[in-house]
């Protein structure tokens, strides 16, 4: 087993594999650049290491200094978490020639489905139904030719990365040179690689990943489905599983295809397999109105991770590093089962009434949820800024329950006990999201959330989310009532060593 494992990654994803290493006995190097350098992450490590400014490219995308930072700290192994270089087959090679070990899949399969281009070529060879489109495309012209052929509306997306960066819809030809200029400066900043790929736009498909899981001995399962189909800038916020849409029969067909497109490319470690379903595509395949088809394959741990975790009783964060470093995944597919419902919220500092822009600001006020399946993974605490460098995710919110319908009520209770002040948070929208009877039935589209808020009073039943100046001004002295508190319990405890108040951080991990 390593003995030390340097976190390439910040925030909330940072703090769940530092928490994993620390359960399996293993030191952890957090990396920072000069906006994180008070971040929680950085506490919460047994060591710190600066690797650049703020910008993303000079630090969390810099892989040279990342791999120099990992060997200066003698660790054996670098977890890349999500986003940033997760998905970077020429990092995670740098990585295995620097003689540290990659906690993710290979080079060789991140190279061939990390890349949305060429995965979607792999899948066809392969026998795997995938979305109408085209790949390697150069040219403008190139872009309109296959669009023409595709047939409008289509999507423009990054060909080497997720996460909705780098995507654009374009709805009809005068459209496409603006999309394809913007998703390739996205795409180049989130990336550091501008290539695009066009495929049909499917604006009522629903958004169904499988999690799959694999050793480096060739055993390979799925870990069930996951329902991403609420979704706002082709970005999920609320994900569930099991999901709702899903028949006996169609979950084992799903899961099989999943395995095989993993295989196909000798996959292990942590993965997720995308599918879209659309009925109407369906049926102009002569499809049962079940067909699904293969969108994408992440190659890495994904944000809603958790909802499988509670689930199934697995922590993937600990299996990722112990296949790793060589153990064989014990579990059969037969073996694994779900229990229960789970259900994540993505907590945001943005504003949903107006187009969902990041909220910047200093976090006056930030009091998490508590109670009984209940579970927060938070990279945040109150004080600390938000600062437009990053993806503005505060915190994810995941509950579990027996049923479904539990776990919709236990969701609701919880947000409404998630207390944030000092920047604009989509805290009340996903309210709004959860008492909609759309979402109670099962009937959300990845394009409802656009929809409804052209359509209905999604919006109107929020609360007004900038707080009142009564408010700041109570969260304000909240904290320096705090601050003050702390600093008579330090001096109370000076003379005791022992004391938890001897070193008064602040910190705490919401989990």
């Amino acid at each position: 087993m390593f003995k030390k494992i340097l976190v390439a990654n910040r925030g909330e994803i940072a703090i769940r594999i530092m928490r994993a290493c620390k359960e399996l006995g293993i030191k952890t190097i957090a990396v920072y650049s000069d906006a994180d350098k008070n971040s929680l992450h950085v506490k919460y490590a047994d060591e710190a290491i600066r690797i650049g400014d703020s910008s993303p490219k000079e630090s969390y995308l810099n892989s040279d200094v990342l791999i120099r930072a990992a060997l200066d700290s003698k660790a054996d192994a670098i977890h890349p978490g999500y986003g940033f270089l997760s998905e970077n087959a020429s990092f995670a090679g740098m990585v295995a020639s620097a003689k540290l070990t990659f906690i993710g899949p290979s080079a060789d399969s991140i190279r061939a489905m990390g890349d949305k281009a060429e995965s979607k070529m792999a899948m066809k060879k392969a026998g795997v139904s995938t979305v109408p489109g085209a790949e390697g495309l150069e040219s403008e012209d190139d872009f309109k030719k296959a669009a023409k052929e595709i047939g409008y509306p289509v999507l423009v997306k990054a060909a080497a990365g997720g996460g909705g960066k780098g995507m654009r819809v374009v709805n009809e030809e005068n459209e496409l040179s603006e999309a394809i200029e913007s998703a390739r400066r996205e795409a180049l900043n989130a990336f550091g690689d501008e290539r695009l790929l066009i495929e049909k736009y499917l604006p009522n498909a629903h958004h169904i990943e499988f999690q799959v899981f694999g050793d480096q001995h060739g055993h390979l399962v799925h870990l069930f489905e996951r329902e991403c189909s609420v979704q706002r800038r082709h970005q999920k916020i609320i994900e569930e599983t099991p999901s709702p849409l899903l028949t006996p029969e169609l979950r084992v067909q799903m899961g099989e295809a999943a395995i095989k497109a993993a295989r196909a490319v000798g996959y292990y470690n942590a993965g997720t397999v995308e599918f879209i379903f659309d009925p109407i595509l369906s049926s102009l395949r002569r499809g049962s109105g079940q067909a699904f088809f293969f969108l994408e394959m992440n190659t890495r741990l994904q944000v809603e991770h958790p909802i499988t975790e509670l689930t199934t009783d697995l922590d993937l964060v600990q299996w990722q590093i112990r296949v790793s470093a060589g153990e064989h995944f014990p579990y059969q597919q037969e073996q694994l089962t779900q229990h229960g419902h789970a259900i994540e919220c993505r907590i945001y500092a943005e504003d949903p009434s107006n187009g969902f822009l990041p909220s910047t600001g200093k976090l006056l006020q930030y009091i998490e949820p508590r109670g009984p399946g209940i579970r927060v993974d938070s990279g945040f605490t109150a004080g600390d800024e938000v600062t437009h460098f990053y993806d503005p995710l505060l915190a994810k919110l995941i509950v579990h329950a027996e049923d479904r319908k539990t776990a919709i009520q236990r969701m609701q209770a919880a947000l409404r006990e998630f207390v944030v002040h000092g920047v604009v948070t989509n805290i009340d929208f996903m309210q709004s999201v959860l008492a909609h009877e759309d979402f109670a039935n099962g009937k959300v589209s990845t394009r409802w959330v656009e929809k409804t808020l052209e359509s209905d009073s999604l919006l109107s039943n929020m609360r007004e989310q900038a707080p009142a100046l009564q408010s700041l001004i109570a969260a304000a002295l909240a904290d320096l009532t705090i601050v003050n508190r702390q600093s008579e319990i330090v001096n109370r405890n000076e003379s005791d060593p022992y004391s938890p108040w001897k070193s008064p951080s602040g910190f705490r991990i919401g989990q």
